[in-house]
């Protein structure tokens, strides 16, 4: 029996800066958004263009690196899987979320990193490199590992 297949494959600029934080057994996360953007023409003949918004969250080295050198602005093209949470607000309501669990992030856009905010220098180049293995948490807060897939759907 053939295994589902679950692949995002994005190219978009950033919302806004990521936010990096660190799980309880010091893993760290980065989310941010990323705007994909379309357009087509109306029965009218008038062109029409349409802005997607993507949440996406990194784990790992991969996080980290995404923190230093993304910015609001910048381009990325993201390889990962869709994945959506759930959870209870503090009035009971069950809340959901989808966001891109990006494995793979490479930096598009020739403009250098973004820009360190105390002297205004730009870092260096774009950065590629695939994540490590990493673990994400259960809803008990156990750890489960994760390897990184070999890409092969089956």
């Amino acid at each position: 029996m053939a295994r589902g297949i679950n692949k995002v494959v994005l190219v978009g600029r950033l919302g806004q800066d990521p936010e990096l934080k660190y799980t309880n057994t010091g893993t760290a996360v980065s989310t941010f958004s990323v705007a994909t953007n379309d357009s087509y023409v109306d029965r009218s003949g008038s062109r029409v263009d349409t802005t997607e918004w993507h949440n996406v969250v990194v784990w790992g080295r991969l996080a980290e690196i995404c923190s230093e050198y993304l910015g609001k602005g910048r381009q990325v093209y993201l390889e990962g899987s869709l994945q959506t949470r759930s959870w209870e607000d503090s009035k009971g309501n069950k809340k959901y979320r989808t966001e891109v669990k990006a494995r793979d992030v490479v930096f598009l856009d020739g403009n250098g990193a973004k820009q360190n905010r105390q002297n205004g220098s730009r870092k260096a180049q774009a950065v590629h490199e695939p994540p490590a293995a990493f673990t994400y948490e259960s809803s008990e807060g156990e750890p489960i590992p994760v390897e990184p897939s070999d890409g092969i759907p089956f």
